[in-house]
Order: C-alpha cells, then sequence, then structure tokens
C-alpha cells in the first residue's frame, strides 16, 4: 500500500507556489522528493523527513517524487484559529487520510462569499470547456485568448489526478494569464475551495467573474485501457453539470496522431466514452479545420449526439508558442503531437467565439 523510507534533506532545490523540490539521502541513496509547506512545513537541510515512495519506485511519470509526509522532529505550528469553531471553515479534503486538510468553501457560512454564493441558481450561458487532461489547459486558454485577450478565464480542477493544486508547474506558471483556480471534489489548494463541481462552476461565475471556465483533473491521469476505467470520465459528467447550471459545455477531444497506443490515435477512446456514453447534455465538440480524415475516423459516433463543429485554426499555432508554459503531454511537446495541442486550442478559440 504505502513505500516508507527515513531521510535526511541534504538540499533544497526549486520551489513554486505550495511545493518544494528536495534532494534527500535514504538507504536507497539520494532522492528527489517532493514537500508542501502547506501540509507538512518547510523543510530545511539537515530535517529528518518520512517519505512514501512508491509512485517513484513503481516509475510512474507524473508521480516521479517521493512525497514528503512528515518533519517529525521539527512540526509545522498549529493553525492561529484555536480549531474549535468553522469561522477558518470546516471542509475536509483528501478525508481520512493522514494528511487531511481542513479548509474554508466558497460557500461556507464563514466564507466571506456566502452571500453570492447562495443566491447563485445559473452560469448564465458562460462558455465551459472540458478536457481529459491536464496537459489541455494552457492550449486552451491560449485559444481563448487569441481572439479574446481580455476574457477572464478560470480553471475548475477536479480530482482525477493531482488532488493538491500545488503539484502543477503549469498552474504556477499561468499565473497571471488565468483569473483564479477552484478546486473541487477532493482537491485541494486552488485560490477557491468547492465541495463539488457544481460549486466550483458557479464560484468561477459569481465569485471570480468568469468569462469562460475550463475543467480538466489536476496533473496525473489514471487508466486501465478498459472502457469505463479512465478518471477522465468524468469530464462527461462535468458535461451534465455544465448543461443542468445553464452553462455553455464546449468539449475539447483528445485527438492524437501521434500515441503509439491504437485506443488514443485520432480521437482518443476516452473522449469517445466520456462525450459519447457519459454526457447526457448536447456540447459543443470544437475541431480544427483541416483535420485529416484518418484523425476524424470516430467523429460520427459523437455527432449524432452533439454539435461537431469546425474551427479554422490559422494563427492558432502562433499562440501555442507564445504560451507562457511549456506544452507537453505523455511526454510529448508542441511539435511531437501537434494535433493534440491544435485541437484543444480550437476548443478554446470556440468558446472565445460563444462570448
Amino acid at each position: 500500500m504505502v513505500r516508507w523510507r527515513s531521510g535526511t534533506v541534504l538540499s533544497v532545490r526549486r520551489g513554486w507556489r505550495g511545493a518544494v523540490e528536495l534532494d534527500v539521502e535514504t538507504g536507497d541513496g539520494l532522492t528527489r522528493a517532493l514537500a508542501y509547506p502547506e501540509l507538512v512545513g518547510y523543510p530545511e537541510p539537515g530535517d529528518r523527513v518520512l517519505l512514501n515512495v512508491g509512485a517513484l519506485v513503481m516509475g510512474l511519470g507524473t508521480g516521479g517524487y517521493a512525497l514528503v509526509v512528515a518533519l517529525p522532529d521539527r512540526l509545522p505550528a498549529d493553525p492561529a484559529d484555536d480549531g474549535t469553531t468553522r469561522d477558518s471553515g470546516h471542509l475536509v479534503k483528501a478525508r481520512y487520510t493522514p494528511l487531511q486538510p481542513i479548509l474554508l468553501g466558497v460557500d461556507e457560512e464563514a466564507s466571506p462569499h456566502r452571500a453570492v454564493m447562495a443566491a447563485a441558481e445559473s452560469l448564465d450561458d458562460m462558455p465551459v470547456v472540458t478536457a481529459d487532461l491536464h496537459s489541455a489547459l494552457p492550449a486552451i486558454l491560449a485559444g481563448v485568448h487569441a481572439d479574446r485577450p481580455g476574457a477572464r478565464v478560470v480553471y475548475v480542477m477536479t480530482d482525477g489526478g493531482a488532488l493538491p493544486a500545488w503539484f502543477s508547474r503549469t498552474l504556477d506558471g499561468l499565473a497571471g494569464h488565468l483569473a483564479g483556480t477552484v478546486t473541487t471534489g477532493q482537491a485541494f489548494g486552488g485560490d477557491l475551495e468547492a465541495s463539488t463541481v457544481h460549486t466550483g462552476l458557479l464560484a468561477a461565475r459569481h465569485v471570480l467573474h468568469a468569462d469562460v471556465t475550463i475543467v480538466a483533473q489536476g496533473p496525473g491521469n489514471l487508466g486501465t485501457g478498459t472502457t469505463w476505467g479512465f478518471s477522465g470520465v468524468a469530464v462527461g459528467e462535468a458535461v451534465n453539470a455544465i448543461g443542468v447550471l445553464g452553462g455553455r459545455p464546449v468539449g475539447s477531444l483528445r485527438i492524437s496522431g501521434a500515441d503509439g497506443r491504437a485506443r488514443h490515435r485520432g480521437v482518443s477512446h476516452h473522449s469517445l466514452t466520456a462525450y459519447g456514453k457519459v454526457a447526457l447534455t448536447r456540447a459543443d465538440l470544437p475541431v480544427p479545420a483541416g483535420l485529416e480524415a484518418e484523425l476524424a475516423a470516430d467523429l460520427d459516433f459523437l455527432s449524432d449526439r452533439h454539435r461537431v463543429i469546425s474551427v479554422p485554426v490559422d494563427g492558432l499555432d502562433a499562440a501555442l508558442r507564445a504560451s507562457p508554459v511549456p506544452l507537453s503531454t505523455m511526454g510529448r511537446k508542441l511539435d511531437q503531437d501537434h494535433q493534440y495541442f491544435l485541437a484543444a486550442a480550437a476548443a478554446g478559440r470556440h468558446a472565445a467565439s460563444l462570448l
């Protein structure tokens, strides 16, 4: 279940919002580790740390770190409040795990946004782009801002991948380009915390005043190679939530001409399942104009339930290359899987056209 190690911090490497990277000496040798100071305190050279090394031992691509579970000899101080009231929040995430944080939910009684959230019932026809993978986020954003550079774009992060938003260096790099992040479900660490995708969407619209919202899981993706066994199935459920709340769902299709796995070439089976079987609300599914016939072969399956829309791509390549963060999906950069990023940017462009 958990592979434990104890080690000593040798050096603090780079850090970004909410996370810090360490070199730790363990019985296995030098180990690269990641700590979330909000959870465990800020490690310093010489500190003893307890690590969970499971993802590192298994060689998981996204989770290729040992994770700091505790600084047992130098525990962080308690929060400023006395912990006996709900004034600082009672929203528990990563529930009943050893590192469950207790946070202030955007619609709790103690929240400064309580009145706004209590009155919020509709997304007011706001375009909402849904995506399977976290890597689509900067490409969708590039597509929105290619045509509407002043649009306020909010990211609603679901809990299918990483739970801490702090894990994402992409989010750190997009600071100043996004109007904010709302973490939903078991995910945490955003500018606002919400218990469900529904409240996260309403907070994006009415608290952060989004013109366009992007919904996707955090970094990482669980997939078993079966029809239903992947975390991105929640994309279809997000489409339904958008429809219930009176938004305009726009699906960013996962399209690839470079993935070596047959089930992900062309329109990924993840998109075919999420939009073709789970999503009950009709959505717009943009595709880049001029998409090769081989890659577009499965679009007919989706057109019975959704609106498949051809989107011109002029200027989108330049917008992608101007991204403030590096573009990468499954280890492939922009030029190695251009069609994937172009499809995401096309979804962003289409969402901008709905404003």
